[in-house]
């Protein structure tokens, strides 16, 4: 693609979507009928090999009956195994360090369970005050059945600006004190990038395991996890990876924790060769499989087949270029178009701290979510005052852009917002 050069008009949109080498991938997806999707950043649209996947695991349920656990193009036993093998390349890890098992804030207590291990000093727990709070809500609740007071021994980093967190104060707040560090890799609000590289030295300098939440981050921007380090990380895959509402999520562990008895066991922690030798002493898969409780949910697994095929054509370095692209197009036009609106960008603006949304700032937010969805464009709200639009490079368009702008200034100088009450809805 020819260099980017802002242009505000129509025919520029248009024109990049004729650029656009990810164009074709829109044709996968059921996208929805005189609505533009900007809410991909919380719940992905389903596609068509995601619909084919999990249909054909329903099949196997049906052809094999029990028998599906080991038959089947897609055998139920090991799919977590061969499903995070997949993942692996998204989050530069290898294939026996990533797992698809339970749910982001399941996987959080098993990691938080397995490595915080408070000895002498070394006792508490640091995040941040901008952390999605279910993280916050499974740190607080591993400290109390450690028989520690999560007021005392949960350290929070606090934002400068209530936008974004410095790094310098992370590092800052790494004192002899600290055992164990959970931060996310993108900030869900702002959508910061955190330098996971940086403090990743930076806590291993100090002796502290470290850990991120990437459920902002997977699909949408590269890791390399193993190369720099980190100890563990968890996720959702139903985001940027758009595996459907409440799929299983994953979970990586560093090599060099292999052989960590995790802190939550159950029967599928166990080595695939002993699971069914029905032994009351647990012997611990020898990679990530270590990490997984239960029973895998073999059916909301499924769509994550079909969505990782896509990811594989498309590639996760062309994705990243495009979105970047489309959130710096955003920008410009917001600029551009809304300079008179008192509204604000909350989101860095350098593309090396940008994850994959904008993060518009109103005081009338609420109503406006509102009044755009009347009008086909489907945002998300966030408290106090904050509108996210994810512009996803995988189904939406540079002309879908343009034409969200367009009625977002509408909307601003008609007062069409007026009409709503400028509260959240139960969902927002």
């Amino acid at each position: 693609m020819e260099k980017y050069v802002f242009n505000a008009s129509e025919e520029y949109a248009l024109k990049l979507d004729q650029n656009d080498c990810l164009a074709s991938f829109r044709n996968e997806f059921y996208v929805m009928d005189g609505k533009i999707y900007l809410d991909g950043n919380s719940l992905g649209l389903l596609s068509k090999r995601s619909e084919t996947s999990l249909l054909t695991l329903l099949d196997s349920w049906k052809q094999f009956g029990i028998d599906g656990w080991m038959e089947g193009e897609n055998a139920w036993f090991d799919l977590s195994e061969r499903l995070g093998g997949r993942l692996a390349s998204l989050i530069g890890a290898l294939p026996d360090e990533v797992i698809v098992s339970g749910s982001t804030t399941s996987n959080l207590h098993q990691m938080i369970a397995t490595f915080y291990q408070p000895q002498g000093e070394k006792v508490k727990i640091l995040a941040d005050e901008l952390n999605f709070p279910s993280d916050i809500y499974a740190i607080q609740s591993e400290l109390k059945l450690k028989g520690f007071d999560p007021h005392t021994h949960l350290v929070q980093v606090s934002s400068r600006d209530g936008r974004l967190i410095e790094e310098d104060d992370i590092i800052h707040a790494m004192t002899d004190d600290i055992a164990l560090i959970v931060l996310p890799s993108v900030l869900y609000r702002s959508g910061q990038i955190l330098n996971m590289k940086r403090l990743t030295e930076e806590a291993h300098q100090r002796g502290i395991i470290i850990g991120f939440d990437l459920c902002h981050s997977i699909g949408a921007i590269p890791h390399e996890l193993s190369d720099w380090g980190v100890d563990f990380a968890v996720w959702c895959n139903y985001k940027y990876l758009n595996s459907g509402p409440g799929s299983v999520g994953g979970l990586y562990v560093h090599k060099k924790h292999f052989g960590q008895v995790p802190g939550l066991a159950g029967w599928f922690s166990s080595r695939k060769d002993k699971q069914f030798d029905m032994e009351h002493v647990l012997t611990p898969a020898s990679h990530a499989g270590a990490y997984q409780m239960g029973t895998p949910h073999i059916l909301s697994m499924a769509p994550l087949i079909g969505s990782l095929e896509i990811f594989e054509e498309a590639g996760l370095k062309n994705i990243r270029n495009k979105s970047l692209l489309m959130t710096r197009y955003m920008m410009d036009l917001i600029k551009y178009e809304l300079c008179e609106m008192e509204f604000s960008l909350g989101n860095p603006i350098e593309d090396s701290r940008r994850g994959g949304h904008v993060f518009l700032e109103h005081q009338e937010a609420a109503r406006i979510c509102k009044a755009l969805k009347v009008n086909g464009v489907i945002p998300d709200f966030r408290a106090p005052n904050g509108i996210r639009l994810a512009p996803v490079a995988l189904y939406n368009t540079f002309k879908e852009v343009w034409e969200t702008v367009q009625i977002l200034k509408r909307i601003m100088t008609d007062e069409e917002y007026k009409q709503f009450e400028n509260k959240r809805e139960v969902v927002a």
